[in-house]
This record gives structure tokens, C-alpha cells and sequence, in this order.
């Protein structure tokens, strides 16, 4: 979980005046973690903090303030909910001339304005410029510390199709992971795409696996079998942490004929999962993409395990 620039800037650019709300501290049972945030605008907002009640008066409060404020809140006795912890939140308005002093890998400011910088924070920074030590987000004696996000999990879905669609809807609101959408041509993909979500159309969408990282993960949806065949193909010599086949096990076989044929030896080719997603869920393109969403966050808990097989 880290503070997530980006969206903080789309969502000042679009909205004018965003408050963010961050869980600073937990105490007990919470609904989120420290880091968790959602941003409040004036007539919308995105992202969560959970708990539902809480969420609810943080935003209303958020509309109204002018400044940063920090608030206690006692799920059980102030809110009614069963939690039974205790939750700070952080509250900052941000506008188009505030949002441009944001920069660097971690965001640390004051929650009073005008409070000097303490030697604890100034050696958390140290530590995580000078040495490469991870923050995790935290309030350490009156500063808020949080890492800038960065998405650390790469996945590439090669297909605009039904399923393709239903996989980005899935899978792009998960903040760690970084989507790459690939098929043959622009008018392949839908008029509006998720943000954050990078679409690549290409004549040829097999050239591009040069260009993937070797730890990224890969699943397979095209319309072609004979593209899916190449995928399979070229993702083999270069390497991949997963890569996932939509298809039936008679096409999984002919694949696997076809794949040794090309010189890729048993173990190598049963690397590559197929059919993708859980069985059990059924055959509609959301079922299969929420199959694929819970094997890759967690993996040693499905049949589909992920494979490391960079070259």
C-alpha cells in the first residue's frame, strides 16, 4: 500500500479541490490497513477505507474541511460497528497548486502545518533513499510517512475479446498490479479503458513479447489459435513468472504436439497453464476472469500455480 500520486493528480486535474482520507494509525481490529485511502471530491468520490459507517462520515467530513485533520475514531462505541479497534485518519485537501509539491519516492509531511521535520522521520528517509530500506506507511511523531506507489506485479492480457474485457475490469482496480493490453488493432479495445491500464495495439501483437519482462505474467485470450500458438511460442524462449492459455484440454493437446514439434522440451511447455481461471466457477468471460484474479493473488492456494520460468 503506498500513496498513489497518480491517481491524486488525475482525480485534482478532473475534480479541482480532492480531500485525501488515509487510515494514519490502527489500534485493535480495523477494516483496512495503514495506507488505505480514498479521495472525496465534491460530488464523488473513489478508492475505499472500509468499514462502511466510517467511510460514510469520513467523506461527509472531508467535503467540508479547508485544511489537514487528524481524527480519532472508535469503530465499536462512536460508530456501531463490530471491529471493536480504534482508527486515525488523516484528512488533506489537495488542489492543482498543492498537488505539484508532491515528489519523490516517499511523501512525508507534517498533519500540523509548520511542524519541524523530527530526527526519527529524517532517518526513515534516510534509510529508504541512502540504503534502499522500504517505508511502510506510518505517523511517527506528528509526520505522516508514506511510500508513492508503485504498481510491482506485471501482467499482460493478450486479447480485447469477451474475456480480455472481463479480465481488465477484474483486474485493473488491484493497485498492485500493472496491466498491459495487447491485441491486432485500435478498434479492437472499447471506448473507455480503465485507468492505468497501458493498450497496445499492434498488427502483429506476438513481436512484442521481446519487449515484456522476464518476471511478468502473461494470459493468453485472443481470437486466433494460431496467435495463441505463437504467444506460447515466443514466451517460452524469453522467459515469464506465468503464463495462462484460455482453451479446452483437446486444444491444450494439439498445442502441446505442436509446441514440442518447435523444439520446447515436456517440462518447459507444462509451464504454461491451460485452461486458465477455475473450472468449477463455470464458463462465462467474468467467471473465468475472477477464476484468473484468485489464482494469481494467490497462487499456492489454486491448481494453477505460478511458474517462474525466466530464460
Amino acid at each position: 500500500m503506498g500513496f498513489d500520486l497518480a491517481k491524486l493528480r488525475a482525480a485534482v486535474a478532473e475534480h479541482g479541490r480532492v480531500v485525501r482520507v488515509v487510515i494514519a494509525a490502527i489500534r485493535g481490529s480495523s477494516p483496512r490497513e495503514v495506507g488505505a485511502a480514498m479521495l472525496v471530491w465534491r460530488d464523488g468520490q473513489s478508492g475505499t477505507i472500509g468499514g462502511g459507517t466510517l467511510e460514510h462520515q469520513a467523506a461527509r467530513a472531508a467535503r467540508g474541511l479547508t485544511g489537514p485533520v487528524l481524527s480519532q475514531h472508535a469503530l465499536g462505541p462512536d460508530l456501531g460497528q463490530c471491529c471493536g479497534g480504534a482508527v486515525t485518519l488523516l484528512s488533506e485537501v489537495f488542489d492543482a497548486e498543492s498537488v505539484t509539491t508532491l515528489d519523490g519516492d516517499v511523501i512525508a509531511r507534517p498533519v500540523r502545518v509548520d511542524t519541524a521535520m523530527p530526527m526519527a522521520v529524517k532517518r526513515i528517509l534516510a534509510q529508504a533513499r541512502g540504503q534502499g530500506v522500504p517505508v511502510q506507511p506510518q505517523l511517527t511523531e506528528g509526520w505522516m510517512i508514506e511510500p508513492v506507489h508503485r504498481p510491482d506485479r506485471g501482467v499482460w492480457i493478450w486479447g480485447a475479446g469477451h474475456v480480455g474485457r472481463s479480465l481488465v475490469q477484474v483486474l485493473s482496480p488491484l493497485p498492485e498490479i500493472a496491466l498491459t493490453w495487447v491485441d491486432t488493432a485500435p478498434d479492437r479495445f472499447p471506448e473507455i479503458v480503465p485507468d492505468g491500464v497501458t493498450v497496445v495495439p499492434v498488427a502483429n501483437p506476438a513481436d512484442l513479447v521481446r519487449h515484456a519482462p522476464a518476471d511478468a505474467a502473461h494470459l493468453i485470450v485472443t481470437y486466433s489459435h494460431a496467435l495463441d500458438l505463437d504467444l506460447c511460442h515466443r514466451l517460452l524462449a524469453h522467459g515469464f513468472a506465468f503464463a495462462g492459455l484460455i482453451g479446452s484440454k483437446t486444444k491444450w493437446a494439439r498445442f502441446r504436439s505442436r509446441l514440442t514439434a518447435l523444439g520446447h522440451t515436456p517440462d518447459r511447455i507444462a509451464a504454461i497453464t491451460c485452461p486458465i481461471g477455475d473450472p468449477a466457477l463455470g464458463k462465462h468471460p467474468q467467471s473465468i476472469a475472477v477464476g484468473v484474479a484468485a489464482m494469481l493473488l494467490h497462487p499456492a492456494d489454486s491448481s494453477c500455480t505460478t511458474k517462474d520460468l525466466s530464460a
